[in-house]
């Protein structure tokens, strides 16, 4: 996959880059796959703004993801790759042998006609899942189960993938892409390879606009605000923040403040942190 550039016919288009697209096969979703996202703007039930800078953006349909794969021991073929508007990874229409259409996260080698199966029977290839009992030691896995039958929740982002270290007193020990090594059962699946879109983190978005099509607003820096909006705000000209660390608008600490509650039931759960040295 190339990323695309663009001659500079102005300051933005310079420096702007885009996806090549070469692995895209469909450009329109399946019918029967997409279902409504309705948008809040980052506001609550009540109308109050509790994620800030959430709001526009271009509407979007969102595509049902098969992350928990029920279906066993049928073979599924790949018909289609195609882009996901709400992710930054491709997804793969798949279609079973029993006619049933899902949609999967694509990983790296899968290509249109190639099939793929979920189960214990199935070999250790791209798009493949399987219980991590069933795993070889070694092998790069994503969209990992954190509980058997909930569905895949860990590794599906773009370039991602986790790698099985060890299996030992009943549990697998996984390496996440932060580095963290996490113990998780063996009887989560998890799907086998290295997730597609590798050159999504080579990509500059460019211009302050596209991130406006993407649903974000911008972000103000508080130190440009007045004191009653924001702790570094007020001075005159260009003054310092007043603070030995700097902080939230609603004065907590910011810039590797440890926000982990230290009693967490899943503690015992991390055998190294992702910044232990």
């Amino acid at each position: 996959m190339a990323v695309k550039t663009f001659k500079p016919t102005t300051p933005a288009r310079r420096q702007m880059t885009v996806p090549g697209f070469e692995e895209i096969t469909k450009k329109t979703p399946e019918k029967s796959l997409i279902t409504v996202l309705k948008k809040h703007a980052g506001r609550n039930n009540t109308g109050k703004i509790t994620v800030r800078h959430h709001g526009g953006g271009n509407r979007v349909k969102y595509r049902i993801i098969d992350f928990k794969k029920k279906i066993e021991n049928v073979p599924a073929t790949v018909l289609a790759i195609e882009y996901d508007p709400n992710r930054t990874a491709y997804i793969a229409l798949m279609q079973y042998e029993t006619g049933e259409k899902t949609y999967s996260i694509a990983p790296v080698g899968l290509k249109v006609g190639d099939v793929v199966m979920n189960g214990a029977g199935a070999d250790i290839n791209p798009g493949n899942v399987l219980a991590i009992n069933d795993i070889p030691v070694g092998t790069l896995i994503h969209n990992i189960e954190l509980y058997p039958g909930k569905g895949g929740q860990l590794v599906r982002s773009a370039g991602t993938y986790a790698q099985l270290m060890a299996k030992e007193n009943g549990v697998a020990q996984v390496r996440l892409p932060s580095g963290e090594v996490r113990i998780i059962r063996l009887d989560c699946k998890a799907t086998i390879g290295q997730v597609g879109n590798l050159e999504h983190e080579n990509i500059n978005i460019g211009k302050a606009g596209k991130k406006r099509h993407m649903g974000i607003r911008p972000t103000v820096r508080g130190s440009v605000m007045n004191p009653c909006d924001h702790p570094h705000g007020g001075g005159e000209g260009r003054a310092p923040i007043g603070r030995a660390t700097p902080v939230t608008p609603w004065g907590k600490p910011a810039l590797g403040y440890k926000t982990r509650n230290k009693k967490n039931r899943t503690n015992k759960f991390i055998v190294k942190r992702r910044n232990d040295k």
